[in-house]
């Protein structure tokens, strides 16, 4: 039987979103007794309902309500009304993800401290360690099941005639390339199947071999009697009591029904762009510029990683598409090393991209859509390469704010996304390119072609942790500084964007987070 929560009980946590954060917290805290309320927006997906075609899956799960571009980078031009590539419903992106899970390094816990002030960035370094997170990265790769690492045992997945080419590359040029680790099971385990090699993963996994909370943490938390899903369920505002404390979350239903869950605390885990405008909609006269937002930091410092696409044609055929989407990383540059003409590090994670993104995303030069293009469509299965992905500069400018007039199907203002490169993003980028150049034509290409960056599935920053409330939102267990029973638990509180793809860190923050909220709950502290 269905657990239904009464709408006037105030012991409950309220969780806002159900992906990596919220569904990771949604279980951490059922396992522990307890009980919480998970407000989704999206719909409730059953495995039958994901297809292995990449423009059908992204109209069907991708969040597509109206958002604007803002900002002198490409992406505005491209992409006006679609900022980021994220997902509307139960799970979240952990539909829509590759599987990447890779531990931050030590030093972008510490990028100020490492680079001091950097002109045009607003560089903080994390009030947590590496060393802090490591037992709790360690305890997300269990729960995820990441290939390639102590944690699980699992081997890796198998090399693919994709990597092998890139690997090849790396070698030629002296760098450094190496199997992915994956949260998709190269075995059986903890319920779900071993990869049969899709290929499909950002389209959501057909078999449930990659991790998702749609088909792992949010059943599981469901299971034990402690958790009621409501899909379906847009969070409008959060409301407090006259001493600033939440008191619950007003949301509209399916049917376009206002209700009020009351709540003995809440926790915002609703991507990077929905967080921030959710406590910016909830201003009051107690909290007039948006709630936990006396710093006037909600919204600041969005960060999508530093990205481009490097994909070269070859003479003979890759079938690139023929493995794990990203079946490895040249980790050479992940370090940070300013005499390289940037700072902090990036990496080369082997994508293939199917048909019709490359299509779409493929730059066609000057021209068009002609001979060029088609000409390297028609070269697709000779093609190999790679996403770049680089720390992105925290830049206050780099916003979220709510559109003066506009609003959307649910009466909320539309949120206005602005987000142009910092020069340091523009010099790594560079630098990207002409070392993927380098390693491809070592390994023969005949011709190499740059993406542009495309709408972000990466999205961190916009509600950031700090060690001092004057600088952030939340402070190092993703607590509002300004209100005790108010918490961010998704990527929105990166500090700064590391190298590395964020799922697996928006993981072990959640597991580390539930065991404060559990630990203050039985000391009568929230």
């Amino acid at each position: 039987m269905t657990t239904k929560f009464d709408l006037n009980d105030d012991s409950l946590v309220v969780i806002v979103g159900s992906g990596a954060g919220g569904g990771t917290l949604a279980n951490e805290l059922a396992q522990k007794g307890i009980k919480s309320v998970v407000l989704e927006a999206g719909k409730r997906f059953k495995m039958e309902d994901i297809e292995n075609d990449e423009w059908k899956m992204f109209g069907k799960i991708s969040w597509l309500d109206k958002r604007y571009v803002e900002g002198p980078a490409r992406l505005a031009k491209d992409f006006p009304n679609l900022p980021a590539w994220i997902v509307k419903g139960v799970g979240g992106a952990t539909l829509h993800w590759a599987g990447v899970a890779m531990r931050f390094q030590e030093h972008e816990f510490r990028m100020r401290s490492e680079n001091g002030v950097i002109p045009g960035a607003n560089v903080l370094d994390w009030p947590v360690t590496l060393k802090e997170l490591e037992p709790y990265y360690y305890k997300a790769e269990q729960k995820m099941g990441v290939c390639g690492t102590e944690a699980t045992g699992m081997p890796f997945h198998g090399q693919s005639s994709h990597y092998k080419v890139v690997a090849e590359g790396a070698r030629r040029i002296g760098a450094k390339c190496e199997q992915a680790t994956l949260a998709i099971n190269t075995e059986v385990r903890d319920g779900r199947p071993s990869c049969q090699v899709n290929g499909f993963c950002m389209q959501g996994c057909r078999i449930g071999a990659k991790w998702s909370t749609m088909y792992t943490e949010i059943p599981k938390a469901e299971a034990t009697g402690n958790v009621e899903v409501r899909p379906q369920s847009m969070a409008l505002r959060i409301e407090h009591d006259k001493n600033g404390k939440v008191t619950g979350v007003l949301y509209a239903d399916k049917d376009g029904n206002h209700l009020f869950q009351k709540a003995r605390l809440v926790a915002v885990a609703a991507n990077s762009i929905e967080s921030p405008r959710l406590l910016l909609n909830s201003a009051s006269s107690l909290f007039p510029d948006g709630l936990a937002n006396g710093s006037g930091q909600v919204g600041q410092n969005y960060m999508t990683h530093t990205t481009a696409g490097v994909y070269a044609e070859f003479e003979k055929p890759v079938h690139m598409y023929k493995s794990t989407v990203v079946p490895g990383v040249v980790h050479e540059w992940k370090d940070n090393d300013p005499s390289r003409g940037h700072y902090a590090g990036y990496e080369l994670e082997i994508l293939h991209l199917g048909l019709p993104f490359m299509s779409a995303f493929l730059n066609p030069g000057k021209s068009g859509w002609g001979r060029e293009l088609a000409d390297s469509l028609a070269n697709y299965d000779k093609m190999a390469g790679f996403w770049v992905c680089g720390e992105d500069m925290p830049v206050e400018s780099n916003n979220i704010t709510l559109h003066p007039t506009e609003k959307d199907q649910y009466g909320l203002p539309v949120p206005v996304v602005y987000k142009t490169d910092h020069i340091n993003d523009t010099r790594m980028r560079n630098h990207a390119f002409d070392r993927s150049t380098e390693l491809l034509e070592a390994v023969g290409a005949k011709k190499v072609n740059y993406l542009p960056p495309y709408p972000a599935s990466h999205n961190m920053g916009t509600n950031r942790m700090s060690a001092h409330a004057r600088d952030g939102v939340v402070n190092k267990w993703g607590q509002s500084h300004e209100i005790k029973n108010l918490f961010v638990s998704d990527g929105s509180q990166f500090t700064t964007s590391g190298t590395e793809n964020p799922t697996l860190t928006i993981v072990a923050l959640a597991i580390r987070q539930a065991d404060y909220i559990a630990e203050q709950m039985s000391k009568q502290l929230l």
